[in-house]
């Protein structure tokens, strides 16, 4: 069962060794991710989008306010949080079942009432998942760029995570690549139940893969606005509620310009 995710009164400053004063990357942010919701969010660099990632996943401490996991304080790292960078920080030295395998003895004590399967069959078993069981005795380097990015993935997945937190996990790949593994994050998404909070800033990918779109304003960052995505799974990138979206989107983050006229909305 995932679990809510409840950010109230979220501050966040940072103090520079460049500057005299702090600076503040988030300020005042309210935020609800209900279980099993996948939410986007977006806005140009420097917005905070990350902060509040690594907050979410206790890599940082609020400066003030508070982020609740189920109804307890987040409170360090936990593996009932996942998280997925752009890079896809496998262990080099590792094959990639024993990336798998580190990662659920890592989270042995929190795996103890998950089931009864070995670890060596709960990898293998994701490695079919994902069409990459045959290259389960092979080194990241000898994988494709959105092979290793699969495999990151169902490394953080391995564990059954509450909430699964997504770092731009696609940013580097090629756009066909990552068509592809966008259709896969759906459908592991689908099968597990987990909530979903996935940093982008590819505003067709927020549009396609989120129930709801999160828009954040430039340093400090604050909540702009929510955007419900009504359509039904699979989306249609070129259905004309697909394209609205999209202007929409693009307008709220200052970069639509003529584009309304170009799509005779």
């Amino acid at each position: 069962m995932s679990k809510k995710i409840e950010i109230r009164g979220l501050n966040k400053t940072f103090a520079r060794s460049d500057m005299d004063k702090t600076l503040c990357a988030i300020e005042l942010l309210d935020l609800t991710v209900e279980p099993g919701e996948f939410i986007s969010i977006v806005g140009t660099s420097g917005c905070g989008k990350t902060t509040l990632l690594r907050i979410i996943a206790g890599l940082e401490i609020p400066t003030q306010g508070v982020v609740l996991c189920g109804d307890k304080p987040i409170k360090g790292t936990s593996p009932e949080r996942g998280l997925v960078f752009q890079e896809h920080a496998l262990f080099p030295w590792l094959t990639v079942r024993k990336n798998i395998l580190f990662a659920l003895e890592s989270a042995k004590s929190y795996l103890t009432n998950k089931g009864s399967r070995s670890n060596t069959e709960v990898a293998d078993s994701l490695l079919k998942t994902v069409g990459l069981y045959e290259f389960a005795n092979s080194f990241p380097h000898q994988l494709s760029g959105g092979m290793r990015q699969r495999v990151a993935l169902i490394r953080s997945l391995a564990v059954s995570p509450e909430v699964l937190l997504l770092d731009e996990p696609l940013g580097a790949l090629d756009s066909f690549t990552r068509m592809t593994l966008q259709d896969e994050i759906i459908r592991l998404w689908q099968e597990r139940g987990n909530s979903m909070i996935l940093i982008t800033h590819d505003v067709d990918e927020a549009i396609y893969l989120s129930q709801r779109i999160i828009v954040m304003s430039p340093r400090p960052g604050r909540i702009t606005e929510i955007i419900n995505v009504p359509s039904s799974y699979p989306r249609n990138r070129g259905a004309s509620d697909f394209a609205e979206l999209r202007v929409k989107l693009l307008k709220l983050l200052n970069f639509a310009q003529d584009i309304q006229q170009d799509y005779n909305l």
